[in-house]
């Protein structure tokens, strides 16, 4: 199944010079999001990942359902005071703007095999410091894996060393 056909292109949303990859069209439709959901997880298979970690809110949407698929734990992550207990927090850039990420405390074990999943790698500031977050409470980074990859605009750099997964890649804005 060709999921970017159910990719809809938003230009110049949230701002001028942006187009936004809106994964709702692809959600809707419930063959593609199974067949995103399956492939997303198919990599991982059989790699015994205790933990699928994302964040908010997009991320939250495979997360769950990759995690369910894998036989794995899912860890949310979210924005600082949406956790209850105890967190530990991150702050990174993004493709427009500086933004805050907090897990909590006891969300990973030293040790935990965690999948680090959201739905769009661009800049790779939201997703390094999901894997710093990881690292920090014990946990290992098995790989980072994307439903889109925005190419252009380098996030794959920050994730040097990691392994990446991306099922649809767009190479450039247009």
């Amino acid at each position: 199944m060709d999921l970017s056909s159910y990719i809809r292109s938003i230009p110049d949303w949230p701002k001028p010079g942006i187009v936004f990859r809106d994964i709702t069209t692809l959600c809707r439709e419930p063959d593609a999001l199974r067949a995103a959901v399956d492939a997303l997880a198919a990599p991982f298979e059989g790699e015994q990942i205790d933990l699928v970690l994302a964040a908010e809110a997009r991320g939250f949407i495979f997360g769950g359902a990759v995690a369910s698929r894998l036989g794995a734990g899912f860890v949310p992550v979210r924005k600082p005071g949406k956790l209850p207990a105890e967190t530990i927090e991150r702050s990174y850039e993004l493709e427009y703007g500086v933004d805050t990420l907090a897990v909590h405390r006891d969300a990973i074990r030293p040790g935990d095999r965690v999948l680090v999943l959201d739905d769009l790698l661009a800049t790779g500031g939201t997703v390094k410091a999901c894997c710093e977050l990881v690292e920090e409470l014990g946990g290992e980074v098995v790989a980072c894996a994307f439903l889109i990859e925005l190419s252009a605009l380098g996030g794959r750099e920050k994730l040097a060393g990691r392994r990446v997964v991306a099922l649809i890649d767009y190479p450039t804005e247009e």
